[in-house]
């Protein structure tokens, strides 16, 4: 019995002898923001092993079995800076909380655009830029466009409001308007097929919000070969997809103008690996600029949900839009002194940054539509855009290091653009005499105009937009080899382009509140017009009335192959085959007498009634087709800097701008229907401490085959070249930060009667700089200013008349009034500064007072807020 006594003692006493000798640590924690929000999917581990764990919905982080021993802790995710921390375990328990600030400039960020299969920032050969919404807001935009200037390489014209953007890269012109070689898009695929379409632009169909998780843009590069009618540059549009869990609910005010804005999202887990993402928003006013009326009106609703499976995830998305923006178009402006040397200001009665040519006096339009019918048009409607998405996309890991991905939707787009277009600005006795000797002018209610007051005649470019459905799918299927990743691709469009242009034609005084129509009477006293309406069309232009109804099917197969002989060495090459095949018809207008206004007189307007000629139509049916190709390098330097080079060709269909321009449309051979582009680049990439700083230099050849501008009325066509350099960077020191880019271009027109001349509208320098700087106890309050500029430009290719260079400055505040409740102000363009981009004069007479027809940026704008997140 002693004897088993004394082996139990001895047994007992090995045990715990050795329990003690092994005994071991757990170090758990949680990892949050800089605004106390926890962080899910950060990687906790302890350095130099492979021991560690990845934090929960709630930020909460075990790492169990730790021996004793003295370890680094480091806590990494993607977009953050990593953080460390040293800690000794000795048989006790560590708490360890992170609290990570946010990287903008992480080199190790993965991107998704504009590659086949997603890389990080220093491995991939192309220029990309990613911004979050921290950083958006800090250039207090107010339309997406707005969000595209501070983007280097980028020049986003972003004074015609939410939509009817023209958007350039790297000296690649703005031939005819919108954004034809720059594709916009919304999680990977094309928002339209065409970012050209007259009054039907992509950005019409885009807008930002809570839903947004980030954008990525890239210029260049492999653009002509992942994208189809994209070759100078992709600008993608990321959704969040409620991987992390939580949401924010918001309000916006304007405190100068009349705007009012909720937003709402929230993303959670729902299930087993099943991930629910919601949000949008509703905002009603004015706008940003005096119209008279409640211009802005809708919204948007998204959904998302993914299912993550063990070796890939399924994600179903949809969208509905319903909004209405006013579109701002040109108004009128004085200019003096000379061509090279003018003086821009605002002209009697109109400011050039808060004013515009909509008036309560022209709300309605009416005529005969694109069927014959009576129609009536809403000035209010401004750019309203109708769409309802749905689409699905996949990716799984297969064996044998086999991946498939797919990503498909289908978008129902229909809607309206109405805006008044100043066709002319002159003296109301200029104005009359165009009439015929004799005529004169008088307000609705009978004044008679003064000879030297100054009136607009208006085209109401009043459109349908009838169809714009279109159904986009992209698949890929990769290999993964030793050294070597293949992947073969096909995109698939069917791209509907469906319109009514149904103009009329008006007198109204120029005038920032609320100008009054006009009547013209012959030298007899005969009214010429009704209540301001003079024609029912555009006989100042020849007459425009035009009815589209096309198709567009793009079969697009691509192929791509990257290459790493050794680890730091990466090479890609690619190509793809696009063929399109256009078919449908379209109408020219012709004039009938019509008694619009039934009541039984046929005006002098109404004899003259321009209406769609549907028994005249002219078929469409021709076919394109085009290879573009892409070759690029990268070497990784150290883990924090890489070089980069490519070069690549590609090419852009045209859409509605080739038709009426009197060629065979069912001839493959006489068609016009490419742009093409070649393109090099040679970039570095450098992380630093607190920071990082992107170079890429960079030239480009465009050989453009003409296209139709409504505006001039005119079909444009050049030969382009630019060269240029890119300088992006981002700089943190302590609770100072500032972010900024630059761009250099040097471009020439190299074709036509302006050989050798710079293109219109491109400034040699275009920049922004935003600093910030961040203060409270965690760092949870900012303040910060935005400088976006860019030097002088011409306003037409014929380099006379020149745009001054502009600086506009804007401003804001974030404040924590409580946990997770902040405050914010928004201040636009500040200092009220005129920014000229665009104008459709090409000359002035010097040494007088001349009056111009320009597009300028709107004036200061100030906006509150209110954002809960929980």
């Amino acid at each position: 019995m002693k004897s088993i006594k004394t082996t139990w003692f001895v047994l007992t006493f090995t045990l715990l002898t050795f329990s003690f000798s092994v005994a071991q640590t757990t170090i758990s924690g949680t990892v949050k923001d800089n605004k106390g929000e926890p962080l899910t999917g950060v990687n906790v581990i302890l350095e130099g092993l492979s021991q560690g764990a990845v934090s929960d919905f709630d930020g909460n982080y075990s790492i169990k079995n730790v021996e004793n021993g003295t370890y680094n802790v480091v806590a990494s995710y993607i977009g953050y800076k990593s953080q460390t921390n040293t800690v000794t375990a000795q048989n006790e328990n560590i708490t360890i909380n992170f609290v990570l600030e946010e990287d903008a400039a992480a080199l190790d960020e993965v991107i998704i655009t504009g590659v086949v299969n997603p890389r990080s920032k220093i491995e991939s050969s192309v220029s990309v830029t990613s911004i979050k919404p921290a950083v958006i807001t800090q250039s207090a935009p107010r339309s997406t466009a707005e969000i595209f200037r501070t983007i280097p390489g980028i020049r986003s014209e972003s004074s015609g409001g939410e939509g009817n953007s023209n958007i350039a890269v790297r000296g690649v012109p703005i031939s005819s308007g919108g954004s034809k070689y720059v594709q916009l898009q919304e999680d990977g695929l094309p928002v339209l097929l065409y970012g050209d379409i007259s009054f039907g632009t992509a950005d019409i169909f885009t807008r930002f919000d809570y839903n947004v998780s980030r954008i990525e843009a890239i210029r260049g590069g492999s653009a002509s070969t992942l994208t189809s009618n994209g070759p100078g540059g992709i600008i993608n549009i990321i959704s969040k997809t409620g991987k992390t869990e939580g949401g924010a609910i918001g309000t916006t005010i304007g405190a100068n103008y009349n705007s009012f804005r909720t937003d709402f999202d929230y993303g959670s887990k729902i299930g087993d690996d099943l991930y629910l993402h919601t949000g949008g928003f509703y905002r009603v006013g004015e706008g940003i600029r005096e119209t008279g009326f409640t211009g802005n009106n809708g919204g948007q609703l998204k959904l998302s949900l993914t299912k993550e499976f063990e070796k890939g995830e399924v994600r179903v998305y949809a969208k509905y839009l319903n909004d209405r923006s006013v579109a701002y178009l040109p108004a009128p402006m004085k200019v003096s002194g000379t061509n090279s040397d003018p003086n821009w200001g605002d002209v009697q009665n109109f400011d050039a940054t808060t004013g515009s040519l909509h008036s309560v006096n022209l709300l309605n339009t009416v005529g005969l539509g694109a069927d014959g019918s009576l129609r009536r048009g809403n000035v209010t409607d401004g750019m309203h855009p109708v769409s309802t998405s749905v689409g699905m996309s996949a990716s799984f890991d297969l064996e044998n290091d086999w991946k498939i991905s797919n990503n498909g939707r289908f978008s129902s787009n229909s809607g309206v653009f109405i805006s008044p277009f100043p066709a002319e600005v002159a003296s109301a006795s200029t104005i009359a005499d165009s009439f015929g000797p004799g005529s004169s002018l008088q307000y609705v209610d009978g004044t008679p105009v003064a000879n030297n007051s100054l009136v607009a005649r208006i085209h109401m470019f009043d459109v349908e937009l009838n169809n714009f459905n279109n159904f986009m799918n992209d698949f890929k299927l990769s290999k993964s080899f030793d050294k070597v990743d293949f992947t073969l691709g096909y995109f698939k469009s069917f791209q509907n382009v469906s319109m009514s242009w149904l103009w009329s034609s008006y007198l109204q005084e120029v005038n920032d509140d609320n100008a009054r129509l006009i009547n013209v009477f012959d030298a007899s006293n005969t009214p010429l017009s009704e209540n301001g309406l003079y024609a029912y069309g555009t006989p100042f232009w020849g007459n425009l009335h035009r009815n589209y109804d096309t198709q567009y099917n793009v079969s697009a197969p691509y192929a791509n192959i990257t290459f790493n002989p050794i680890e730091a060495f990466t090479i890609d090459a690619s190509m793809r085959y696009d063929n399109g095949k256009v078919s449908g018809s379209f109408a020219d207008g012709t004039l009938t007498t019509y008694d619009v206004n039934n009541d039984g007189v046929i005006s002098v307007p109404e004899q003259s009634v321009e209406a769609i000629d549907n028994a005249n139509v002219t078929a469409v049916n021709y076919n394109y087709d085009y290879i573009s190709y892409s070759l690029g390098l990268n070497y990784k330097l150290q883990d924090n800097q890489s070089f980069f080079a490519r070069y690549s060709k590609g090419a852009s269909a045209k859409a509605d701008r080739i038709l009426f321009a009197g060629l065979d449309y069912q001839s493959d051979d006489r068609i016009n229907a490419l742009d093409f582009i070649t393109q090099g680049e040679v970039g570095y990439k450098r992380q630093l401490n607190n920071g990082a700083i992107y170079a890429t230099a960079f030239f480009a050849q465009t050989s453009e085959e003409g296209g139709f501008e409504a505006s001039s009325n005119s079909i444009i066509e050049n030969d382009y070249k630019s060269l240029g350099l890119e300088l992006e960077g981002f700089y943190t020191f302590q609770k100072f930060n500032v972010r900024g880019a630059f761009t250099y271009t040097n471009a020439e027109i190299v074709s036509g009667d302006n050989d050798g001349n710079t293109p219109r509208r491109q400034p040699d320098f275009i920049y922004n700089i935003i600093p910030s700087f961040n203060f409270g106890t965690n760092n949870q309050n900012s303040f910060g200013l935005s400088f976006i500029g860019q030097t002088k430009a011409y306003t037409q290719d014929t380099n006379e008349l020149i745009m001054p260079g502009f600086v506009i400055i804007n401003g804001f505040v974030n404040y924590d009034i409580a946990k997770n409740l902040t405050a914010n102000v928004s201040a636009n363009n500040i200092f009220d500064s005129i920014g000229i981009t665009e104008a459709e004069e090409a000359n002035i007479t010097e040494g007088q007072d001349n009056i111009v027809r320009a597009r300028t940026l709107p004036g200061r704008s100030v906006s509150l807020g209110l954002q809960y997140k929980f």
